[in-house]
């Protein structure tokens, strides 16, 4: 079963659905949506690539990176042990002339930023579509004490609108400490 969360994020939406509203003040409720918004396809920052191997087709318009992959833009953060990136352009010849348009990333994956941290078996980062798209047997967010698990989670990068799914003989899970987002959790006065 799938469950949308079209609001401004997904642990405010869960902190909303169990009536916990007002423990969230709207500047602490920074949304998962928000901290990857302008992963793979903000053209303002940089981004840096670390593998062990990488295998350019220039052809395909694909580039390969295995082993230890580690991937940076901003304040955001991937590993992976495989990054397939698609592009439009040509890497041949001089200064590589392209941009990203499609990322995926194979083996245990985890996406952080800031104060979220999402883990997962694979992710795709569709930056036409602006879509992100993390699945495997147990797909993990965690803010904090905070953690909501499912099987697939698709996030709209440019709405903000939020899909986890359960596993096939499961339910999603959400786990919310009161006053957690604001710095006031429970074991602090």
């Amino acid at each position: 079963m799938i469950r949308s969360l079209p609001v401004a994020g997904l642990l405010f939406a869960a902190i909303v659905a169990l009536g916990l509203a007002s423990a969230v003040p709207p500047a602490a409720a920074q949304t998962f949506s928000d901290s990857f918004a302008g992963f793979g396809s903000n053209e303002k920052e940089p981004i840096q690539i670390e593998a062990k191997e990488l295998n350019v087709q220039d052809k395909d318009h694909t580039a390969v990176f295995v082993g230890d992959v580690v991937v940076r833009q901003g304040d955001a953060t991937l590993k992976t042990q495989r990054l397939k990136i698609y592009y439009a352009g040509s890497a041949a010849g001089g200064p590589v002339q392209s941009r990203i348009s499609k990322m995926e990333a194979s083996g245990t994956v985890l996406i952080s930023s800031k104060d979220q941290t999402a883990t997962g078996d694979q992710a795709s980062f569709d930056m036409e579509r602006e879509r992100l798209v993390l699945s495997g047997k147990e797909v993990v967010l965690s803010q904090g004490p905070n953690v909501v698990v499912g099987s697939r989670l698709t996030v709209n990068l440019k709405t903000g609108k939020v899909d986890l799914e359960a596993p096939n003989k499961g339910r999603v899970k959400v786990l919310i400490t009161p006053n957690s987002l604001n710095g006031k959790g429970t074991g602090s006065n």
